[in-house]
């Protein structure tokens, strides 16, 4: 009922090394307990877009035929979270031996070069298809800023404590959320794609059996439950921020990831299709 269309888990082989690796990462960065403020999340971002940017490269067919099933949804995201914690480690460890002022800014650069390198790829390859439409992710990352800024502005009148304490990483929340929105509801309203978790069908449909869906399409109810209960999760974990700030800003940043990392591989779908 919630797992995507194209959900396939990588044989045995693949899964259990992978699933080792990470584990181990966890468990060691469990030991070294890093901190995690709100630079550290952003940091994460691009690595949130790394991950999704493999995905399309994936539905491309850019990847060999016997590792392509590594770049496939979900064991992508597990690649990329060993990847992104590696980076975290030797960041941790750059900054434990004088190399580097803060944790976060390698952590952030390097996620940063690897997103840039292959959304390079990605886009250079659409170029040479003749696929290449850069019109309508450009509105989608547009209207998500809008909309974000928007939403944080009527949270920091209404629930001044609650945008405060998340801060940073309560606007990376709110915008990926609403990225994920807008770029599902142009896909489906404009472009005419499908979707493809069922859960967000249901809201698509919905939106199309109301009245308001000759005028102004079937996606607005989608984007506004996205970012309504991005704004709700963050007034839930306010005093969570102030009793337990590491912890709960690392979830803070998965549920970002959740939104940020389909919005993304929406606008890069756009792109190259």
């Amino acid at each position: 009922m919630v797992l995507p269309e194209g959900f396939v888990l990588p044989p045995w082989y693949l899964l259990v090394p992978i699933l080792v690796i990470l584990a181990g990462i966890i468990a060691l960065l469990w030991v070294l307990e890093p901190p995690v403020t709100d630079g550290t999340v952003l940091a994460f971002a691009p690595w949130m877009m790394f991950g999704s940017t493999l995905h399309v490269l994936h539905r491309m067919g850019a990847f060999p035929n016997r590792i392509e099933i590594l770049f496939a949804s979900p064991s992508v995201y597990l690649v990329t979270a060993i990847v992104a914690g590696l980076a975290w480690i030797i960041a941790i460890f750059l900054h434990a031996g004088g190399l580097q002022s803060t944790i976060s800014r390698p952590v952030g650069l390097s996620g940063t070069a690897f997103f840039a390198v292959f959304v390079a790829i990605t886009l250079n390859n659409s170029w040479e298809e003749g696929t290449f439409e850069p019109f309508w992710p450009v509105i989608a990352v547009v209207v998500a800023g809008i909309v974000t800024a928007v939403a944080w502005i009527a949270l920091s009148l209404w629930f001044t404590d609650v945008a405060a304490t998340t801060s940073l990483t309560g606007v990376l929340v709110v915008f990926g959320h609403a990225l994920d929105g807008v770029s599902t509801a142009i896909g489906f309203d404009v472009l005419g794609a499908g979707e493809e978790v069922p859960l967000s069908m249901i809201l698509l449909e919905a939106g199309e059996s109301l009245p308001t869906e000759e005028y102004i399409g079937a996606g607005w109810l989608f984007i506004l439950v996205k970012v309504a209960l991005a704004l709700v999760i963050l007034g839930l974990f306010k005093e969570y921020v102030d009793d337990r700030p590491q912890q709960a800003r690392t979830i803070l940043a998965l549920v970002a990831a959740v939104g940020l990392g389909p919005g993304i591989h929406n606008v890069l779908l756009f792109f190259v299709t």
